[in-house]
Order: structure tokens, then C-alpha cells, then sequence
């Protein structure tokens, strides 16, 4: 063989021998970058929406509009990767992107693994609706019946007055700042998370109703605020959540009493323990607490309700009436008539209470 062939070959041989072995390296070294760090190499506290839970598991948020780079950085800072650059890496050739929500992280995973989880969304989380005008306890009650938390411990949460300060609510508890809607939540979520996000969808849907809202001092927000919490037990068809406020708002401008059956029902429930009524009787309304709005004028306390988009709204947009009284005339379809003098408001038939919260 000549000369020249035996270099080729070997020549060959060398640059075939130097791929697999750049390969191989390569190979070895994504093993490496790919790889679960320790679990002791995480460092808890050092990123948001990191959270180490008490068994020990992990809760790890991806925020809404968050991109694959920034949960890639926050995954190497808080060490439960080896190199946001391979991630960056990854995620640049993937076409599938990472999904919002809460993630549990029972033990250390390799990138690859991380990487799957979050563009697949598979999140341990639980789904639960809380209706309109349900009350802090209530919601307690379906949170602990769902498995998400205790219902104890939320409501310690919701009298958290640091917490409280945190949102500038003037009131003893969250009552009335709960947005009610559907959330998905890991289970056992700390309850002042859970509290946290209601309330900030609450600010949330209160700047699509009116942008100015939150510059409110929070005494004016929180009056808006227990109005529309009335409002919410008391109307049933949404075209008349305007009118039952601009009555309500009608009664507090000449001094009279709000005579809402809501905030009685509120006194009966929530204060006292006892079962939803079927009817009001005159020893009801003649109970002698704060909440009563027919032994006592102007606003309550505090809200009796969490209200929804329609209650909030008529609280900031009332229809403009002279009406001062209204009415449940047609219990079926929760219609009800409204009046500008007593004697066409006694003329217009029988007092009826409305249903428990979270059934209209």
C-alpha cells in the first residue's frame, strides 16, 4: 500500500477517533448538565415562587406570561438545576412551552424531567369553585372538604392582621375581598396563598370594573365593598343588582335604615351558628347586634358576603331612581319590585327570604 494511503487511512482513523470521542464527551457531559443535583444543594429563600412545604416536597410556581428562560433561571439559582444555559438550550429547540400553575417536587429530577412536567402541566392541584356570595367560612368549609387545607387553619389566615395590612383592608378579616370564582390549588396550600390569590384576583376584576378603584382611600373602597356584599344576597336577576343599590344608596343619603333580610340572615348564620331560615320573624329582625340593618342605619360593620363581578359593579354603578323600597315578588324567578313610597311598597305582597348563600 503506498505511503500516501496508509496517512488517509490513518488520518481517517484519527478524525474518526476524535468525533467519537467529542461525541462521547458530549454525550457524558449532557449527562452531567442533565442530571438531579442533590437535594441539599437547593437553596430555599433565595427565588419567589419556590417554596419548600412541610413534608419536605417543593411548591414551584410558573407565574402567568411566564417565559421558559426566566423559570430556567430561577430553577439554577435556587440549585435544582445544573445550567440554565442548557436549559435555554432546550427550550429553544422545543416547540412546546412551559404552563402556569403550581407544581409540586416530591425529589430531586433531572432537567429533562423538569423541562416535561412543566410543558406538559403536570400539576398536582385540585379544582374548586367558590359560588358568589358565600361567606369566609364557607369557603373554609369546601377548602377543607376538598382536601386543600384546613378549615381551621384558613381561618386564622383570614384574621392575619399583617397580612391584612399587607392588602390595606381596614376590616378584622378577608371577608368580602375573597373573589369567588375557579381556582386550581396543589393540596395542602398554605391557606395565606390561597388568600393571597383570591385577593388579588379580587384587585384584579375590581380594575376591569373600574380602573380608578384601588386609588380609593381603602375606608371608601371598603364601604363600596360592603354594599356590594348585600347586594349580592339580595339580588337574583343581574338587571336588578343597579336598582337594589341605587336604593341602598338612596336610604344612606337621607339617613334611613338599609332593612336588608341579607345582613339578618348574616346575624342568624354566621354569628350565631344556626341553620339558613326559612322565614323572618319580627323577633329576627329585632335582634340587637351591629349587623342589623333594621335596628341600626347606615352600613354594617363589615361585609356579610363575598361578592361577584355584578354585585361590585352595581356598588360603583348604581342606576339612578328615586326608588327607596324593593320587594321579592316572584320567588321562581327571583324578580322583584321596586317602589318610591311605603304604601306602594306595602301594597305589593308578601316578604320573602332569600335562599342560603351559594344557591341562587
Amino acid at each position: 500500500m503506498p505511503k500516501i494511503l496508509r496517512l488517509m487511512f490513518r488520518l481517517l482513523a484519527w478524525f474518526v477517533g476524535a468525533i467519537l470521542f467529542i461525541i462521547i464527551a458530549a454525550l457524558g457531559f449532557f449527562a452531567y448538565i442533565n442530571s438531579a443535583p442533590a437535594w441539599s444543594a437547593f437553596r430555599p429563600g433565595i427565588e419567589r415562587g419556590i417554596e419548600q412545604q412541610e413534608d419536605g416536597s417543593l411548591l414551584f410556581e410558573i407565574f402567568q406570561g411566564e417565559s421558559a428562560y426566566n423559570v430556567g433561571k430561577r430553577l439554577a439559582t435556587a440549585g435544582l438545576i445544573r445550567s440554565r444555559f442548557a436549559w435555554n438550550l432546550v427550550s429553544r429547540f422545543s416547540r412546546e412551552t412551559v404552563k402556569t400553575g403550581f407544581y409540586i417536587i416530591n425529589k430531586p429530577e433531572t432537567m429533562l424531567g423538569y423541562y416535561d412536567k412543566f410543558t406538559r402541566g403536570q400539576q398536582l392541584q385540585i379544582r374548586i369553585t367558590i359560588p358568589e356570595g358565600v361567606t369566609l367560612s364557607k369557603i373554609a368549609q369546601l377548602l377543607e372538604r376538598s382536601g386543600i387545607c384546613e378549615s381551621q387553619d384558613f381561618m386564622l389566615a383570614a384574621v392575619n392582621r399583617d397580612l391584612l395590612a399587607n392588602y390595606r383592608i381596614p376590616g378584622s378579616s378577608f371577608e368580602g375581598y375573597l373573589f369567588p370564582d375557579t381556582y386550581l390549588f396543589p393540596k395542602g396550600f398554605k391557606p395565606e396563598k390561597i388568600i393571597a390569590l383570591m385577593v388579588e384576583t379580587f384587585f384584579s376584576k375590581l380594575k376591569e370594573i373600574e380602573p380608578n378603584a384601588t386609588a380609593l382611600a381603602p375606608k371608601d373602597l371598603h364601604e363600596k365593598v360592603i354594599l356590594a356584599s348585600i347586594i349580592e344576597r339580595e339580588y337574583r336577576q343581574d338587571d336588578e343588582a343597579p336598582l337594589m343599590a341605587s336604593v341602598f344608596y338612596n336610604r344612606l343619603k337621607i339617613g334611613m335604615a338599609l332593612q336588608s333580610c341579607a345582613t339578618v340572615e348574616y346575624i342568624i348564620t354566621e354569628i350565631q351558628g344556626k341553620p339558613h331560615p326559612e322565614v323572618l320573624y319580627f323577633k329576627d329582625i329585632a335582634i340587637q347586634n351591629p349587623f342589623n340593618t333594621y335596628i341600626r342605619p347606615g352600613l354594617p360593620p363589615g361585609p356579610i358576603s363575598n361578592p361577584g363581578m355584578v354585585a361590585l359593579r352595581a356598588a360603583f354603578f348604581p342606576a339612578q331612581t328615586n326608588f327607596l323600597y324593593f320587594r321579592l315578588v316572584d320567588p321562581t324567578e327571583g324578580r322583584h319590585h321596586f317602589s318610591k313610597t311605603l304604601e306602594e311598597h306595602k301594597s305589593a305582597g308578601l316578604i320573602y327570604v332569600k335562599r342560603s348563600a351559594g344557591s341562587k
